[in-house]
């Protein structure tokens, strides 16, 4: 038997089971009470909520980020697809609990180690999905289109797009992508095609890291794509994604104009520095994100991390210095000077 047969024949019986048993299946998990909390926003995965902060950059760079209405739209739809995210990430850890639980690592997710079955997880997924899509009704029809396109995105993923390689990554990419796309249709405002091929490289680059880390540290057996992954294309793949980024992001820098949010500062500074809106301030975070892309690689090469991004970006000092010097620096052209 295939194993495209046996993934489909899973996830087949365990449907089967939530809707023949889904009203014990709250009360029928393995967890403790006392640790029911923590285990249920580790299968979550709560950590990885901050990709979705992608939601926040039309609203910041458009210069309306202390607009109320407009930040409460992206507040919203940031939160929407958080839910989404998790409804995701278990949908995923049902479809590989047969490879989760020979990884070193993933074997100790709540799914794989058996802390939440496989049936209460499928509810799960169920319930977090109509829930998610139901919610963004509330916000507008093209969000909720973009939701519906996010999840059937991840879903394909799982059963399908994440077995081949270099479709992977882009995979996962058109997903923050999606999110990028959502924040721009709750606040009406266009994200610079610049801004937004820096996007696109920037997560191409971070996934590829991400496989090039699961293939040094643990080998092609615990993800199928691995096996048709060599390390020297991942290098290249690397190398190509961490200049398409460089270049796209310092492009934007030079052709878009910074948007001018009118404060008592910014009336001063005008009157003391001619012309200063036509001048290309923006180039001046080229070099934080230049330093940026290459700490990012040297964790990999040096260390062999990137299996977990959003740990890097938290806890990495380098990372998160340069990370909010950007951020700062990008508030203060935008909103202050």
């Amino acid at each position: 038997m295939s194993l495209e047969m046996i993934r489909y024949g899973f996830l087949l019986e365990n449907i089967q089971k939530v809707l023949l048993y889904y009203p014990n299946i709250l009360y029928n998990t393995r967890v403790e009470k006392k640790g029911r909390t923590y285990v249920y926003l580790k299968a979550l995965r709560v950590n990885q909520w901050i990709k979705n902060f992608i939601v926040f950059t039309a609203i910041i760079f458009s210069g309306t980020l202390f607009e109320l209405p407009l930040f409460l739209q992206t507040l919203s739809a940031f939160f929407i697809f958080c839910l989404l995210s998790s409804t995701s990430y278990l949908l995923n850890d049902i479809i590989d609990y047969p490879y989760d639980i020979k990884h070193p690592v993933k074997k100790n997710r709540p799914i794989a180690s058996g802390k939440i079955s496989i049936q209460h997880a499928t509810f799960l997924v169920f319930f977090l999905t109509v829930i998610s899509l139901l919610t963004s009704l509330f916000v507008s029809l093209p969000f909720f289109f973009l939701s519906l396109l996010f999840i059937l995105l991840h879903f394909f993923y799982s059963l399908y797009l994440k077995k081949f390689p270099t479709v992977d990554i882009f995979s996962i990419s058109f997903s923050f992508m999606i999110r990028a796309y959502a924040g721009e249709v709750v606040t009406g405002f266009h994200i610079p095609i610049w801004l937004t091929l820096t996007i696109f490289f920037i997560s191409l680059f971070m996934a590829t890291i991400k496989r090039h880390a699961e293939l040094v540290n643990h080998g092609r057996e615990t993800r199928e794509s691995l096996y048709r992954y060599k390390e020297h294309y991942l290098d290249f793949l690397t190398n190509t994604f961490a200049t398409a980024t460089i270049i796209a992001y310092a492009t934007y820098t030079y052709v878009e104009r910074i948007p001018q949010v009118k404060t008592v500062l910014s009336s001063f500074t005008e009157t003391l520095i001619p012309a200063l809106e036509v001048r290309k301030w923006m180039m001046v975070t080229v070099p934080l994100v230049v330093y940026g892309v290459a700490r990012y690689a040297q964790l990999l090469y040096e260390r062999d991390e990137g299996e977990r991004p959003e740990k890097i970006i938290t806890q990495d000092k380098p990372l998160v210095i340069t990370i909010i010097l950007w951020v700062t620096t990008i508030v203060l052209l935008i909103y202050v000077l």
